[in-house]
């Protein structure tokens, strides 16, 4: 038997006998490879371990500790969950079973409108065990439509994706699932058990086990609220039991730093069920953090030549049709507002105004780049069952700017941008970033293919000058242009999507833009739109969760609170707030009005930095005994000493 020769990621070539597949690959490079691998890629096409290798192929091997790896473990154990399911309820329909950040779903309909309890979901996990232990293999094989349709014919809303598929009307929730419209790809893994799926799959059941059935929830099938509700189980899955106990521990930690239980523990905000779905109002304390936010927004904006407007919450349906949100962002607004004058809608985005306020009169390039900065209210019509505290809200504020620029600035402005971007997140205490380049979504966009092409290599330009690494998202920009995405981890490891710059070649062309070059002719300027914070509220509530409520002291709403051991110490506590005050500081007193204990457990409970507890001696003394938050007693602290190195404190952490 003759050999055939592929290529690995390395560029190295490697000969196998002919008729190898992808493990028998894995096995010549080595056992522990074998042993790692649950997937491989096939000339960029990710395939099962059993597919077939040609000559002149290049083959990667996927392993189940990579982000594709565990998405192939994930979707498998999807495929399982779904499999115990109509074992354990005959007559259950299967819809959709994707992988998903750090997991998996499945959605069902149970017969004569049962729904799971938490005893079912340990029969299923229980029922799920069995199947792995069992080592069933994942076979794949294509069909027609007309005979998938016959093999579904029991289950309704896989024969409605079969026919969406087949008739072309897909709308992308389909993703995974099928393959073209010409033969469907379907998955066995037991005699009475397949489902449709692209795949690739792990090699059988035994690959999988690390894994945990996490919770259920309501969801409407594709999403449509006129539509059936289903029922969403929700689970977990790693390529080991050790990556499993780290990511319970980290949703452990993530739900006692929840920013919806914090605000209201800490007096920060609420949700009014008053004022309606995704709307919040600011407490005095968490007014003071959001006023420390944006005074910092502020003086930056100030200080890098940035030009203040405000522009109002509401605008004639002709602006947004004009910047295209009508068309392509309609979904995503407010319903429109009938007025004497026209129909109005809430504004989305500060951007098409901040264009009116360039198109106002001519500008010369003397004048650019011209950079405008609002602290803008937006309004957006998020689906009920999307919305998430502060982090998915429908009425927000934006740190915007546009940057109106020439080509030739354009490179010197986004390379600015990153610079600044970097530094306002490390003043919130954050470290450790990662890029995103998001391109055209070819079915939503406004403007040629060509300037599509070079805003999106100018981005490609800034990022790799300044030598950062950086994904793409392709198909992932807004309509009118692609965009540079920060992302952040917080202290326990999450990644939050914060700060974009995002490249506008489209905008200046609706609103016909104009500038007077240095040659006297008109020529029309780039438009870069720029979010430091994304919005003060998600970036609120992420600062909470990242901090778990302790924010450090010069962002905490009280840096201090001093507590009297009896009425007789009163006088003496208030002048030591009078002090703290005087030299700037926020700070409180809580009155002997109860136990000494109680008012510091109170304290502590509120997470303030510094409690300071005042008895005799330090009225005699002038001193403070100082509990620093997470820190030890110190007392007998002179005050004046106490108030110099809470000014060191703070000065060191705004700089």
């Amino acid at each position: 038997m003759s050999d055939i020769s592929v290529l690995l990621p390395d560029g190295s070539s490697r000969s196998v006998p002919t008729g190898s597949t992808v493990a028998d690959l894995a096995s010549s490079i080595g056992s522990r490879l074998a042993k790692a691998a649950v997937a491989g890629t096939i000339n960029g096409t990710e395939v099962d371990l059993n597919a077939p290798l040609s000559e002149g192929n290049t083959v990667s091997i996927i392993t189940a500790d990579t982000d594709l790896g565990r998405h192939v473990l994930r979707h498998s154990t999807a495929h399982v969950l779904a499999q115990a399911v109509v074992q354990l309820f005959p007559g259950a329909q299967f819809s959709i079973g994707p992988a998903i950040e750090d997991g998996f779903y499945y959605d069902f309909e149970l017969p004569d409108g049962k729904t799971f309890s938490d005893d079912d979901l340990e029969a299923i996990e229980t029922r799920m065990r069995e199947i792995m232990k069992a080592d069933q293999p994942f076979s794949r094989s294509e069909v027609s439509a007309k005979e998938a349709l016959s093999l579904f014919s029991q289950q309704k809303y896989k024969c409605e994706i079969i026919e969406r598929v087949t008739s072309g009307a897909a709308d992308g929730s389909d993703a995974g699932e099928v393959g073209d419209s010409d033969t469907i790809s379907v998955y066995r893994n037991s005699a009475e058990f397949v489902d449709l799926c692209r795949g690739p799959h792990v090699p059988s059941t035994s690959k999988l086990g690390h894994f945990a059935l996490m919770k259920v929830a309501g969801a409407y099938w594709r999403g449509n609220e006129k539509g059936p509700m289903l029922q969403r189980i929700y689970g977990t899955a790693w390529e080991s039991d050790a990556a499993l106990k780290e990511h319970l521990h980290r949703l452990e930690e993530a739900a006692k730093r929840d920013h919806r239980k914090l605000v209201n523990e800490l007096d920060l905000l609420s949700f009014p069920q008053e004022l309606g779905g995704g709307l919040a109002v600011w407490h005095p304390k968490g007014a003071i953090v959001r006023k420390l936010m944006e005074d910092y927004s502020r003086q930056r904006h100030q200080d890098g030549d940035y030009q203040f407007v405000y522009t109002p919450h509401l605008a004639n349906a002709n602006l947004f049709a004009k910047s295209g949100h009508l068309g392509y962002y309609a979904d995503g607004m407010y319903p429109p507002m009938e007025m004497d004058n026209g129909t109005y809608y809430m504004k989305p985005m500060n951007c098409p105004m901040h264009s009116l306020v360039f198109a106002s009169r001519q500008r010369s390039y003397r004048e650019l780049p011209l950079r405008l900065f609002e602290l803008g209210n937006v309004y957006r019509y998020e689906r009920a069952g999307t919305l998430h505290g502060l982090m998915r809200i429908r009425g927000f504020t934006q740190d915007d700017s546009h940057i109106y620029c020439t080509a030739e600035q354009m490179p010197g402005e986004i390379a600015s941008l990153l610079d600044f971007i970097l530094s306002v997140l490390r003043r919130f205490g954050f470290t450790d970033f990662e890029f995103n380049l998001s391109t055209k979504d070819p079915e939503k966009f406004v403007g040629s293919d060509e300037i599509w092409e070079k805003s999106t290599e100018a981005l490609r330009q800034a990022l790799d000058s300044y030598g950062y690494s950086y994904g793409v998202k392709e198909g992932d920009a807004a309509f009118y242009g692609p965009k540079i995405d920060v992302d952040v981890r917080d202290a326990i490891g999450r990644k939050w999507q914060l700060s974009t710059i995002q490249l506008d070649f489209n905008n200046p062309e609706r609103f016909e833009l104009e500038y007077v070059g240095s040659d006297g002719q008109r020529h029309r300027p780039i438009m870069l739109h720029r979010a430091l914070f994304g919005s003060i509220e998600r970036f609120f509530g992420v600062l909470t969760e990242h901090y778990a409520g302790a924010f450090p002291t010069w962002l905490a709403p009280e840096q201090v609170r001093v507590l009297p051991v009896a009425a007789a110490h009163n006088d003496y506590a208030e002048s030591v707030v009078k002090q703290l005050r005087t030299h700037g500081f926020r700070v409180d007193i809580d009155f002997a009005d109860q136990p000494l204990g109680k008012r510091i457990r109170d304290a502590k409970t509120t997470k303030i930095p510094y409690v300071l507890v005042v008895g005799d001696s330090d009225v005699a003394k002038e001193t403070v005994g100082v509990n620093p938050r997470g820190g030890d007693v110190d007392r007998d602290v002179p005050l004046s000493t106490f108030i110099q190195n809470l000014s060191q404190e703070v000065a060191a952490e705004e700089n």
